[in-house]
């Protein structure tokens, strides 16, 4: 396959990357890419979060403003990856998109500074510590990354049994998991001033895969037992403004990660800190370029 203009989004160039077919059958993820003619600081590789792809153009040019090459992966079964035939965002394990960041570490060709938010930030950490080309990652920035379900009471009680009914009926699902107001805060038709497709990042979501569930535990028990990473990481996460996860979850489980680790709070942001308003954000990017440069040596 070679790169394409990118369906999505005009002015990127987007790379489908082939899978051995698994339980749904055939698989790709697609790599996306800004095109520069230099780009002295380096790579960066993005990782979307659950329900989710890549559509934050202003993060990728700002990215490239500070002489970065910026690339995002749409993970198998999400965004411009999702076929027809595919149980949307839904794996078995965690470690099924190890494959997808190894291949797009592989076209990339470069150490890269990796980066994941949400669920992405939680498959970046893992793939730190046990991925092929980990020695590639050279520094890891986590946008609220999810380190625990935000539940309790009888919500962790249902996520429970969830868990241990997937080992029957993986595909069984909740069809409401997924609340409207993230969305609704997020996407210009609503209270956002966001646009991107409602197909791909639907308002109602998509359903819960009980075998999503359990595989998001065992992922989160490796986090919580430390991963002993070496590279420096950068964790960001909001305060009671973040209606998807809780971030004092975030706090405490991004300091377990290994032993060069910054966490820093923007108060009022949104889930997506990028996608926060405008003086967030631009503290978010300052926040992040001055670490970034400083892991440079």
């Amino acid at each position: 396959m070679a790169w394409q203009p990118d369906r999505l989004l005009a002015g990127y160039e987007a790379l489908e990357l082939p899978a051995p077919d698994d339980y749904d059958g055939r698989v790709v993820a697609t790599l996306v890419r800004l095109p520069l003619p230099e780009a002295p600081r380096g790579a960066v590789l993005y990782v979307h979060g659950f329900i989710d792809y890549f559509f934050q153009r202003h993060m990728a040019e700002r990215f490239a403003t500070e002489g970065y090459a910026f690339y995002a992966l749409d993970l198998r079964k999400h965004g411009r990856s999702l076929l027809p035939h595919q149980h949307p965002c839904f794996c078995k394990d965690v470690s099924e998109y190890h494959a997808d960041v190894t291949h797009a570490l592989a076209e990339i060709k470069s150490d890269v500074l990796l980066a994941g938010h949400s669920t992405g930030g939680l498959i970046c950490s893992l793939y730190a510590h046990e991925g092929e080309l980990r020695n590639r990652v050279r520094a890891l920035w986590l946008n609220s990354p999810f380190f625990e379900f935000n539940a309790s009471g009888s919500r962790l009680v249902q996520l429970k049994i969830a868990k241990d009914l997937a080992f029957f009926f993986p595909f069984m699902n909740n069809p409401k998991a997924v609340l409207p107001g993230y969305v609704r805060s997020l996407h210009k038709n609503w209270d956002g001033e966001w646009d991107f497709d409602l197909t791909l990042k639907p308002l109602m979501g998509f359903p819960a895969y009980f075998g999503w569930v359990k595989a998001i535990f065992a992922a989160h028990a490796k986090v919580h037992a430390g991963l002993g990473l070496a590279m420096p990481v950068l964790s960001m996460h909001s305060d009671e403004a973040d209606i998807v996860l809780d971030w004092k979850q975030v706090s405490r489980w991004s300091r377990t990660l290994g032993t060069n680790i910054s966490v820093l709070q923007f108060p009022g942001g949104l889930h997506d800190l990028v996608l926060s308003r405008a003086e967030i954000r631009e503290e978010v990017f300052r926040q992040l370029f001055a670490w970034a440069a400083r892991t440079e040596g």
